[in-house]
């Protein structure tokens, strides 16, 4: 277990979604490391606030969403906060999400000397419109007007906004007025079980690796790869991610692509591994799976969206592509070039940019200003 390593006289509280002991989607892993970091700079400072699961299914549940009650958000539940702040007599208050709109509005109208950071996960409105583009529905529609005008008061509220990566700032500014005033990138915990031996050739049948949950962009994403890239390449391509295995049928090829669907461990799959592939075309923030990717020290082929925010490594992290033809080249040279099970120096881009110790020096310097810090315990 983690010391905390810094004391601080100003109470934190942290409001966000119901953590998950083992989270699995890249928002949940997200939600735990940023509690994670922060409780281990604030230890018994940090007050977490966790939102219940309620299941949007009523009309009425709707109609609430348009007055920011989304994701488990209500008028009890802001009051419920509202009065832990009190009592902990915190001075800032963490906003995992900026669709928690409803809540950052009262509090600032409320507590206005209150300190609120929010963090984006992603442009929402972006988010949503996207998916609203791939299921058209009065239902997705609805789901984007509210997640907009909450998003639209998480802007307008909060006294410091972090995005993922540049984009999403200027994304912001174009739909709301207002940009980011902190760029923290992604960053993930640790989940490589056993280290691997840098000089360790692979073994058994060579495959590729698509690693993701099946929300619109991933699905979209490796229907076109298997479709258009998986007739000219001589690589087997493995589908891992919770939902696939309802899409056996559709996107399983024999001999070529095999859809695996759920695993309780992503480990041995990205041991066995040859690269991963990550052909997104859509979405907003930053894709885990290439700093999943990274952690396990694995090259990665994938589309200018899949690296949005990793552009700095992307020549040493592996290959982008825009075309059926780069892909297929891009494959054809990782066939060659990547021989062994484990690349060091892609793991080193890892812990020095996206691992749980470089998120907690972000954090510090965006959360904390010098007056705060007292002593190193």
């Amino acid at each position: 277990m983690r010391k905390t390593d810094t004391k601080h006289d100003y109470p934190l509280i942290i409001v966000t979604k119901q953590l998950e002991a083992e989270p699995t989607g890249g928002r949940e892993l997200l939600c735990k490391l940023n509690y994670d970091v922060l409780l281990h700079i604030y230890g018994k400072q940090l007050t977490l606030m966790e939102l219940p699961i309620l299941p949007c299914k009523r009309a009425l549940d709707i109609l609430n969403a348009f007055r920011g009650h989304i994701d488990g958000l209500d008028a009890d539940m802001i009051s419920s906060i509202i009065k832990s702040i009190r009592e902990t007599g915190a001075t800032k208050v963490f906003v995992d999400g900026s669709n928690l709109g409803g809540f950052v509005i009262t509090l600032k109208k409320t507590l206005p000397e209150i300190e609120i950071t929010t963090f984006f996960h992603n442009v929402e409105s972006r988010f949503f419109l996207g998916s609203f583009r791939q299921r058209k529905s009065l239902r997705a529609i609805a789901v984007l007007a509210a997640n907009y005008l909450a998003e639209r008061k998480s802007v307008n509220y909060s006294d410091k906004i972090i995005c993922l990566n540049q984009r999403d700032s200027l994304l912001l500014n174009k739909v709301y007025g207002r940009g980011a005033t902190h760029i923290a990138p992604m960053a993930l915990e640790d989940k490589m079980e056993n280290r691997f031996d840098a000089q360790q050739e692979t073994h058994g049948e060579l495959f590729a690796l698509f690693v993701g949950g099946t929300f619109y962009a991933n699905q979209s994403g490796i229907t076109w790869f298997v479709k258009n890239v998986v007739p000219h390449i001589n690589i087997r391509i493995c589908i891992v991610g919770r939902g696939f295995e309802k899409l056996h049928d559709e996107l399983e090829v024999p001999g070529k692509v095999e859809v695996i669907g759920a695993v309780d461990s992503l480990d041995e799959w990205y041991r066995r591994a040859r690269f991963v592939i990550a052909p997104i075309f859509d979405g907003s923030g930053m894709k885990t799976k290439v700093a999943e990717a990274l952690m396990f020290g694995k090259k990665i082929i994938g589309t200018p969206e899949a690296f949005t925010g990793y552009e700095d490594i992307s020549g040493e992290a592996g290959w982008v592509c825009n075309t059926v033809d780069e892909f297929v080249l891009a494959i054809e040279q990782a066939n060659i070039e990547v021989q062994s099970s484990f690349d060091s120096s892609l793991r080193n881009l890892y812990e020095q940019n996206y691992s749980f110790n470089a998120a907690v020096e972000r954090y510090k310097s965006i959360l904390i200003a010098p007056e705060d810090s007292l002593q190193n315990v």
